[in-house]
């Protein structure tokens, strides 16, 4: 099956932009690759440091200095669920790697929080920042320059990209990322939903929702709603950093303890041939074929800050127009909570990654000709695995779905494209989700209602101030201004209000969870607030359109923003920011990060200028949605 046309344009112009720094980095893991084995260059003195607490039998096997030593990178903690685990995953590999006559250690561990725990909360200013911090970590950890291969153990939001980004300052060496798997499915998410929807309007106790809440998130294991920790997932499958099909394999069952074996034994293996380094699998087309993955899927909007920082630390520079025309491109293959009642375990027991990968291959909506962790091109990927007689093996996937209602084949789409789209205009630059936003719900054109936080405006809620057609605007939440939190707490209510009936839209320099849903939300926006954005400018009662079919966000009737003063940012908000719960100690991050477009990032400089090319896109059969306000 040929290329898809628009496909193909996108790439071809991504490998354009990133030319300089593409080459510049491939340079850089070349020399590192050139300058021999890792162990090789450490003296006895140093060699001797890195095993001093290891077994006899490990020190024994050291000692030939002609054996493979895997780093182990993890996140554990057992405050998330879904790498609680990973206490044990060391363990398995370590015997693994003695099985073929290798060693492996734990090169370091990184900082690891919980999202739904620090949802609403300061500590939510803390999340975003903490992708880079991890990233700094990865790279402490292997600098210790002793290894051959490395795995990564890391599921939730902002933990694999941070230890994608990390790792690919060593991209020399072959890299494996081994995932713990989601949690057994709960109460179903709709009920969760309901529950929290008459919490918000007080028609339940809060006994009432913790107890839907823990009947939702139970055991170890990720949450089974695709979010961003699921998303993740689906894009380290795609790209080919994991064991093929192992994704969404439960956390405490043989089956993932081989799984997490299997790895370790791949990670020996290509050690010793030399082959798949990380560098090589993370390139153009791998990065393309993981936005489409998300897109096919209806995953995170959270990505489209993480993708773009994790591309850029392999050299590579997309932005939000690729993920816009990409997505115009990319067929809808499945409702996943949020986008539909089921969860990610009814989404694997359907057909699962193996089926999407399949389905998106051989129709032309995914680069075949990718180098990944199991060798050249993406056919093992179109594979699960299993236990037979004790042993791994894997075999084809399903043909066809068995739950239509959970996943589609290319043929059959739930809609023909994947739902996330740029909108633009008088207000800057932000990304909507769509996917799970029903068509009526696409357009709103209503009085705006500004807030500076998100207490004020759920007390605006609670006051029955919003009980009207409105545009909740919430300002100064940019990576500049406070972190980026996310803005999940304010779901429920915006929920509340589209149900009575209104026409109510979100606009925000901030972040919405992976599950943020049904009301439509125009989030990143770019350039912040605090950084001179339009927001900034934007005054109560204003008219605000929101246009995700036509990729519109603009005032109507205001004129020249720019021509107003600009909102300045209280005081006791600024310095509520600034201290407490650990913010002040990433002060000089809120100084110097980048914009939300460019990754929000402080690891990585990008080339002059805002990445948003404005030329007409090379396919010729392209529907250009984001039209200038």
């Amino acid at each position: 099956m040929a290329l898809h046309p628009t496909l193909d344009a996108v790439t071809r112009r991504i490998l354009e932009r990133s030319r300089g720094t593409r080459a510049d980095y491939l340079r850089r893991m070349d020399a590192a690759r050139d300058n021999g084995v890792a162990r090789a260059k450490l003296s006895c003195a140093n060699w001797a440091h890195a095993f001093a607490g290891q077994t006899v039998a490990d020190k024994l096997t050291a000692m030939t200095g002609s054996q493979p030593n895997v780093g182990i990178v993890t996140a554990y903690n057992d405050m998330l669920s879904a790498h609680q685990p990973f206490e044990r995953f060391p363990h398995i590999i370590r015997e693994a790697a003695r099985e073929v006559g290798a060693t492996a250690q734990v090169a370091g561990g990184t900082p690891a929080m919980c999202d739904g725990v620090t949802q609403g909360r300061p500590g939510m200013e803390l999340s975003l920042f903490s992708r880079d911090v991890i990233a700094m970590s990865t790279g402490v950890a292997l600098t210790h320059d002793a290894f051959d291969s490395a795995i990564m153990l890391g599921v939730c939001d902002k933990i694999v990209p941070g230890l994608f980004m990390g790792a690919l300052a060593f991209g020399h060496l072959p890299v494996v990322f081994a995932p713990a798997g989601p949690m057994p499915s709960g109460i179903p998410n709709n009920e969760k939903a309901r529950i929290r929807a008459l919490y918000a309007q007080n028609q339940v106790d809060r006994a009432t929702l913790l107890q839907s809440e823990v009947g939702s998130y139970h055991s170890p294991g990720t949450c089974t709603f695709y979010g961003t920790a699921n998303s993740n997932q689906m894009m380290m499958e795609v790209i080919g950093l994991h064991m093929p099909s192992t994704a969404f394999v439960h956390p405490e069952t043989g089956l993932r303890d081989a799984l997490t074996a299997a790895a370790g034994k791949r990670a020996v293996e290509l050690a010793r041939t030399g082959e798949s380094r990380m560098a090589d699998v993370v390139d153009e087309k791998g990065i393309v074929n993981a936005i489409i993955a998300l897109l096919a899927t209806g995953g995170s909007t959270n990505h489209a800050i993480h993708l773009v920082a994790m591309a850029r630390a392999a050299g590579i520079i997309i932005d939000w127009t690729d993920m816009d025309e990409l997505s115009s491109a990319t067929p809808l293959l499945a409702r996943v909570y949020p986008n539909g009642s089921a969860d990610v375990n009814a989404f694997q027991a359907a057909g699962g990654v193996a089926f999407v990968v399949r389905e998106l291959a051989q129709n032309g909506h995914l680069h075949t000709d990718v180098t990944t962790i199991m060798g050249r091109g993406l056919e093992p990927y179109y594979q699960e695995p299993s236990m037979v007689d004790g042993q791994l093996v894997w075999r084809d996937g399903v043909a066809e779905s068995l739950d239509p209602d959970i996943v589609r084949p290319v043929s059959n789409p739930f809609q023909k494209d994947g739902g996330l789209r740029l909108v633009k205009g008088d207000l800057g630059r932000a990304v909507i989700k769509v996917s799970a936003v029903k068509p009526e719900n696409r357009v709103v054109e209503a009085p705006a209602a500004v807030f500076e936080t998100q207490e004020d405006a759920l007390q605006a809620f609670r006051d029955g101030k919003l009980n009207r057609d409105v545009v909740v605007v919430l300002r100064f939440q940019g990576p500049k201004a406070n972190g980026m939190p996310e803005l999940h707490s304010l779901s429920p209510a915006l929920s509340v209000l589209q149900d009575k009936g209104f026409k109510v839209a979100f606009v925000t320099d901030g972040r919405m969870s992976g599950a943020s849903g049904k009301t439509p939300a125009a989030i990143n926006v770019s350039p912040e607030a605090l950084a001179g954005g339009p927001l900034a400018h934007v005054q109560d009662g204003d008219i605000i359109r929101l246009d995700a079919e036509s990729g519109v966000l603009t005032t109507v009737g205001v004129g020249d923003l720019s021509a107003r003063p600009a909102a300045q940012r209280s005081q006791g908000h600024a310095d509520a920011s600034a201290w407490g719960y650990g913010r002040e100690l990433f002060g000089a991050f809120r100084h110097v990060v980048t914009t939300a477009e460019q990754g929000a990032t402080v690891c990585f400089a990008f080339p002059p200028g805002e990445p948003s090319p404005t030329d007409a896109p090379a396919d010729p059969n392209f529907v250009d949605r984001t039209v200038d306000a």
